[in-house]
């Protein structure tokens, strides 16, 4: 197993032969992919033995100071702000049922299936690092639960993102104790003990040490940004072929993404972005159509011809956030933790303003990624800007609306995305007695991101939606072959210009190629690859 070590946009996506690998967990981190195929796709999950055994070496040091008259934070002693509290050996195994119970206090919505099961597996990775002190019966339990199929009842909200995701990581262990209500493999509600039952699994009964343990970590707000992370590689190379559709049917250039041209900036992002647009346009007889000397247009508008340098400055915001993202997978999160040299200390690594911050700073980029891409949307329906194209590209004008309102849904999108572009991490609000009075909000970070990446897909699949409409209004002109590929995919499932009809199934159908990935492949089975 290894964590993200090249740049986000030769990153792979887990491809459908892979999903359903094993992916076997133990005390080095888990990769990206590994954490997708678990989380989103269900792969099977393995233990390795060696690191098994090094969690219960680990428990043996808890065991013994579980014995020693002092204190000793998260083993004797309460918890926050009643840390100095001795717990007395009888009431310990009370004291551990009583924080998860007092813990899994969130409230709301559920989150979505593999938001829990990402924070599931990112705490089993820590358990597993053989730094936490729990024991061997509990990572198993954990396991058993993913692979079951087993999903806890999550809640929207009751995390402040520091002392890490706690009442998210609350309502997994207490499904591991049996308590509480789960989802069945089916999608079934129904109550833990029921579930565990089922599945032959024993419920825990937590030990010294093992509470805090199970809560103490960043795993929902990580596991939420790896999977932005894999879903961004896709969209951002969408938004790619996205503006390549919009720059050749609004009659366009693409001299200004000259690779001599994009190198007097050496922006990585910009680079990749470009080189896409190359290869998107290359042997497009739309664009030969209006490149020689008797064309008028001396630039283009900003939302044409700077896509590379917009679209590239969020590849270089993901690759920098994917950076954070693999240093946080390769983190060991607890407190109290011990060390390599048996000691148990307490430390403040659980606060999570590393993830909050690159969560908030992708969801700026996020934002103008849509922005400008509703922007071209604009253009295609503006007869002043259009360039021959009919009004809102309707069938018979006066009569017909075209695609005026889907341009109104991604103005709205757009809109509502960059409310969600305003910082979660900026905020802090005190808690616990004024013990833990500075808290990262990196949860809630995580949360909006999530409606962020899915304002951004809807985005772009109006863009597609829309730009291929102009293309199929450029006839007899041709697109290049690679914008031809989209175009025709499209038509698939979407008809061509026409008499008004009803535009909400077609632009869900439209997102969802955009989600699958679909869209791209059909332009890379073309470029051979996209940057």
């Amino acid at each position: 197993m290894s964590t993200l070590s090249v740049p986000l946009s030769t990153a792979s996506t887990p491809t459908s032969a892979s999903r359903r690998a094993s992916v076997t967990l133990g005390t080095g981190p888990l990769s990206f992919d590994e954490v997708v195929a678990v989380a989103r796709f269900d792969a099977p999950l393995l233990l390795d033995p060696a690191a098994l055994r090094a969690v219960a070496a680990t428990r043996s040091i808890i065991d013994g100071l579980a014995t020693d008259p002092a204190g000793h934070y998260g083993i004797s002693t309460g918890f926050g702000a009643l840390a100095t509290t001795y717990i007395e050996p009888e009431r310990r195994t009370q004291l551990q049922r009583s924080l998860i119970r007092s813990h899994a206090a969130g409230s709301g919505p559920e989150v979505e299936r593999e938001v829990a099961r990402a924070l599931m597996l990112l705490r089993l990775s820590t358990l597993m690092s053989g730094r936490t002190g729990v024991r061997t019966e509990t990572v198993e339990a954990y396991a058993a639960l993913l692979n079951a199929g087993i999903t806890p009842i999550v809640h929207e909200y009751g995390s402040l993102g520091c002392s890490g995701d706690l009442a998210p990581l609350a309502a997994c262990a207490l499904a591991v104790m049996g308590e509480g209500q789960v989802r069945d493999a089916t999608g079934a509600l129904v109550d833990a003990a029921d579930a565990l039952d089922a599945a032959g699994i024993r419920p825990v009964e937590l030990a010294e040490k093992e509470g805090l343990a199970l809560i103490n970590g960043t795993d929902g707000m990580l596991g939420m940004l790896i999977l932005a992370l894999t879903d961004l590689r896709t969209l951002l190379q969408t938004a790619d072929v996205a503006a390549a559709l919009s720059v050749e049917a609004l009659l366009g250039t693409a001299a200004v993404f000259a690779a001599d041209l994009q190198e007097l900036r050496p922006q990585l992002g910009q680079g990749n972005s470009a080189a896409n647009l190359r290869a998107l346009l290359k042997d497009s007889p739309i664009v030969a159509s209006h490149a020689g000397p008797e064309c008028t247009t001396i630039q283009d508008a900003y939302s044409l011809r700077c896509s590379p340098q917009v679209h590239g400055a969020a590849r270089d915001t993901a690759t920098h956030a994917a950076l954070i993202a693999s240093r946080e997978l390769a983190s060991t999160i607890d407190n109290p933790v011990v060390t390599l040299d048996g000691r148990v200390e307490s430390n403040g690594n659980f606060h999570g303003a590393p993830v909050a911050y690159v969560l908030d700073f992708l969801a700026i980029a996020v934002a103008d990624v849509a922005s400008i891409s509703e922007r071209r949307i604009d253009r295609h329906l503006d007869v002043s800007r259009s360039k021959g194209l009919p009004p809102f590209l309707a069938d018979e004008v006066g009569v017909d609306s075209g695609l005026m309102i889907a341009q109104y849904t991604a103005a709205g999108i757009v809109s509502e995305l960059k409310r969600l572009a305003a910082p979660a991490s900026v905020d802090s609000i005190p808690s616990s007695a004024m013990q833990e009075d500075h808290v990262s909000m990196g949860w809630a970070a995580a949360r909006k991101l999530r409606r962020s990446i899915d304002g951004l897909s809807r985005v772009l699949a109006i863009e597609v939606m829309t730009a291929t409409r102009s293309l199929d209004l450029r006839a007899p002109l041709t697109p290049a072959p690679a914008t031809r590929a989209v175009r025709d995919l499209v038509r698939t499932i979407v008809d061509g210009p026409g008499p008004d009809r009803h535009l909400s199934p077609e632009i869900e159908s439209v997102y969802d190629l955009v989600r699958s990935g679909s869209i791209t492949d059909a332009a890379a089975s073309v470029t051979k690859g996209l940057k």
